[in-house]
């Protein structure tokens, strides 16, 4: 056990009021009768009491604050993982609930991705430190209870963006009127509505050209617009509000951390459009190859050049983030070049570069060069198997066979949106 010298006057008046007072006064006795007798040693007051051992306590630790935040987390981007991450901020340990694909349904119509995939979506974040599946849309008091006394939560936290249920209630009024609630800064820029506007109108521009000019599903490849960022979604009549800072980027990033100087390093590039689960697995089975994986994000005009003028759907800086957010992600190259070059690979002290066996299909290529042809001929490259087979293509493919569910449904949330930007104040926070 240990003495805290500094709470020794306040714990022994609280603990021992009567004995304290007692020692205290014949500690000023003894003291007074040293001033007759200079010969008598008296020890001091504090290292004295600590002697007597009467007020050792043990230092109890700090209780850890538990926060709890959930939602459906569909089509996952940096908005959902910057909600976490602030809600993370405000306790020690975040539990994060999943609602269920029937909740959804019932509340907001058909979710884009299944509940096992946004499970792997929320679990890969490096804030979250429990995964709570099938929770309630609605924090009823019985669910409620099971978080206090089951979870052992001691806040409930959401964005500051109104979150009503289907009758016009609070989602999160239980929590408020017990004292448990709390509120953070909703991510401007982004949200599951917005992606799916932006794939929508992507699909109804393809038309268009099909229509028009005769060209593939995917489109031409954009060769003429080197800086894609805002002004080609915007052909679409969809325009991003994201608007990245450095320091979205220094939150979002490992604190500056390198690889030690004999670490292996992992290479894994590609677009990482849409980040969703075939993502996050991959890049779990590349970081156990290794002490670091770094990521190679490739640029938008890259993109497009391989893909076709409505790809990529996320933005360069949008992608980075989600990527970022990843758990299993050390370090992330912002427009990585198409080639694996030696230059590159020296570098980075690349040890290993690695390339899954489910990926886009990159139309465009026209015989372009192996990509990977320098790493192979060093032997450091290495195929590995997708644990998914889950693409961009194919989650987009989703909402396109389910096209007049989502606009119907996009209509709705589009004009809430519209008038949330409308009517938005500033509010602090990060």
């Amino acid at each position: 056990m240990e003495y805290d010298t500094n709470n020794w006057i306040r714990d022994g008046v609280y603990y021992y009021p009567h004995l304290f007072g007692g020692i205290m006064l014949t500690a000023a006795l003894l003291g007074l009768s040293t001033s007759y007798f200079g010969g008598i040693s008296v020890p001091s007051l504090p290292y004295f009491l600590h002697d007597v051992g009467i007020f050792r306590k043990k230092k109890r630790g700090k209780k850890r604050i538990r926060v709890y935040m959930d939602g459906c987390f569909d089509l996952m981007h940096y908005g959902h993982a910057n909600a976490l991450r602030q809600a993370k901020a405000l306790g020690d340990e975040l539990v994060v609930g999943v609602v269920s694909d029937e909740e959804i349904i019932a509340n907001k119509g058909p979710p884009v991705l299944s509940l096992e995939e946004r499970l792997i979506l929320v679990s890969g974040l490096k804030w979250v430190d429990e995964v709570i599946s099938n929770a309630p849309y609605d924090i009823n008091e019985e669910f409620m209870n099971r978080l206090f006394n089951e979870h052992k939560i001691d806040y409930i936290i959401h964005g500051d963006d109104p979150c009503l249920l289907p009758d016009g209630t609070d989602a999160y009024a239980l929590a408020k009127k017990a004292g448990r609630y709390k509120q953070i800064k909703r991510t401007e820029g982004v949200s599951s509505t917005d992606i799916v506007g932006r794939i929508l109108a992507s699909v109804k521009d393809m038309k268009v050209c099909e229509a028009h000019e005769g060209s593939s599903l995917h489109g031409e490849p954009d060769n003429t617009n080197n800086n894609r960022g805002e002004g080609s979604h915007a052909k679409g009549g969809h325009i991003s509000h994201f608007l990245p800072t450095s320091r979205r980027i220094v939150q979002f990033s490992n604190g500056g951390k390198g690889p030690c100087p004999n670490a292996r390093v992992v290479y894994i590039d590609g677009a990482f459009d849409l980040f969703h689960a075939g993502h996050v697995e991959i890049l779990k089975s590349a970081r156990q190859l290794g002490d670091f994986l770094l990521v190679g994000i490739h640029s938008d005009q890259t993109v497009s050049e391989q893909r076709g003028l409505h790809h990529p759907i996320m933005h360069l800086h949008e992608r980075s983030l989600s990527v970022l957010a990843c758990r299993y992600a050390d370090e992330v190259i912002m427009g990585a070049p198409w080639e694996v070059t030696k230059d590159m690979i020296t570098t980075f002290n690349i040890s290993l570069v690695v390339r899954g066996t489910v990926a886009e299909s990159n139309l465009f290529l026209n015989g372009k060069a192996d990509q990977y042809e320098v790493p192979k001929s060093m032997g450091i490259f290495q195929m590995l198997e997708s644990p998914k087979s889950i693409t961009t293509t194919s989650v987009a493919q989703r909402i396109v066979a389910n096209h007049e569910i989502y606009v119907q449904r996009n209509a709705k949330k589009e004009a809430s949106e519209k008038k949330y930007y409308a009517e938005r104040k500033y509010v602090s926070g990060d």
